[in-house]
């Protein structure tokens, strides 16, 4: 790893991040000339820090806190390594780290961690996980009281629609777009297509299908990072949060994934469109976890803005064959390629977390022999179909007496992420839309 640092000579600062329950990076800066240290040694903070809510405070009632003495963790660099910050000035190196106990146990609070945990059950398993994440944002400017599309950096003009696959929408933020790529190349963020959105300024880039769910799961952390960072120096901000407009649709960050064997084999193909028993059986396990795992999926106040009919997303608990009004759909296309896309989460989740429950009850289904529903044919939202929670309250009381949320994350994240959702739903009902809407902006 220190080998990325000897061919960039010029890096002289480096930030050391990880990511806390609500996916915001927290993290240090460190003088370039400590690197070896930070590799061998790794750097310390409270336990807590991992647990702060949207606002980066602490958790009154935690027993993270006083009650254990603010207790420090060790945070180790994880396996990716040094990486560029193209979004500031300065040349400078970010090295993702995570968090264990001081005899080396990995900390059950730390959002990654549960991945790697539910990524070790699938080894166990002998599956692998194939992901990929499509990520949606937009492109606002918030200079004034209520946020905006920006004006294209071509005509000076500002979109007033929608512009579904348009390539003028593409086009005006080309100097942006390009950017973006040679970042991403930069990173080792493996973004492939780009489209115009629903909403005005809206976008949305695919991330390639990985074998790694970690690195899955730490690009999509890191492009999030990225284009908010590198919007900034092109004059605008960049948003993931659910539903930054009221009147168009919010932003989503849909999950496709299938499974390989011990052989390489897709376990989802069965040679024609159906999908083998193994698919079912992981739909059938999504599909039971749904209602407990929302929480992970629309973890804000804004989320369920989002969640609701016809915004093109989704408020029933259902599968389908090529349908994008249902949570669970499985695309058509080459067997080989079979797979589950899942449709829930907004563009403001933790993806660790958001991945961690995808995988896990997915795996749950398929240990199980879960079987799903007949797939749903037409409009879900004309549909008698069980429904997802509607309100933040009732997901966070779905997701703290959810047994499959228990089986799949330890007992401390799921107690820290109850605690901190309760303490944000106090306090966000002081905030007026327009003051929620300048918090999430940048946040999540």
């Amino acid at each position: 790893m220190m080998d990325w640092l000897r061919e960039h000579l010029e890096v002289r600062t480096i930030r050391v991040a990880a990511a806390d329950l609500n996916g915001v990076a927290r993290g240090k800066r460190v003088p370039a000339r400590f690197a070896q240290k930070l590799m061998t040694d790794g750097t310390r903070f409270p336990f807590s820090v991992l647990n702060l809510d949207i606002w980066g405070e602490d958790i009154e009632d935690s027993p993270l806190v006083f009650e254990s003495g603010d207790v420090d963790g060790v945070l180790m660099p994880t396996e990716r390594g040094f990486l560029p910050m193209p979004w500031l000035e300065a040349p400078t190196a970010l090295l993702p780290i995570w968090m264990f106990h001081e005899d080396g146990r990995p900390y059950d609070g730390d959002p990654r961690q549960a991945l790697a945990r539910v990524a070790d059950r699938y080894k166990a398993a002998g599956l692998t996980p194939v992901v990929a994440t499509e990520l949606e944002f937009f492109l606002i400017d918030d200079s004034g009281n209520r946020p905006r599309v920006p004006p294209s950096p071509r005509s000076g003009k500002r979109r007033t629609g929608g512009e579904i696959l348009s390539l003028r929408a593409l086009d005006a933020f080309d100097a942006f777009f390009t950017a973006l790529y040679d970042a991403c190349e930069e990173m080792d963020i493996p973004a492939d297509t780009t489209i115009s959105e629903a909403g005005p300024g809206q976008f949305e880039i695919n991330l390639m299908h990985q074998s790694d769910p970690l690195k899955a799961a730490d690009d999509t952390w890191l492009f999030k990072m990225l284009v908010k960072g590198l919007a900034r120096t092109h004059g605008f901000a960049a948003s993931f949060m659910a539903k930054p407009y009221e009147a168009w649709s919010g932003n989503g960050l849909h999950t496709h994934f299938s499974l390989l064997d011990a052989s390489g084999r897709n376990v989802f193909d069965n040679g024609g469109p159906e999908g083998t028993e193994v698919l079912h059986h992981a739909i059938g396990g999504l599909l039971k976890a749904l209602s407990g795992s929302t929480l992970l999926f629309a973890p804000h106040a804004n989320s369920y803005d989002r969640l609701v009919p016809d915004a093109h997303a989704p408020t029933g608990i259902a599968w389908a064959y090529e349908n994008r009004t249902s949570a669970i759909r499985v695309p058509s296309g080459n067997p080989v390629a079979r797979r589950i896309e899942h449709r829930v989460a907004g563009g403001d989740v933790n993806p660790y977390l958001s991945l961690a429950a995808i995988l896990g009850a997915a795996l749950q289904g398929i240990e199980g022999k879960i079987a799903p529903p007949p797939p749903i044919t037409g409009n879900a939202y004309a549909q008698e179909l069980p429904q997802l929670p509607t309100t933040w309250k009732d997901a966070v009381a779905a997701f703290e007496k959810s047994p499959e949320i228990a089986d799949i994350f330890p007992k401390e994240l799921v107690a820290n992420y109850v605690l901190t959702k309760r303490q944000e739903l106090h306090y966000m009902s002081e905030l007026s839309p327009e003051q929620q809407i300048e918090l999430y902006l940048d946040t999540v």
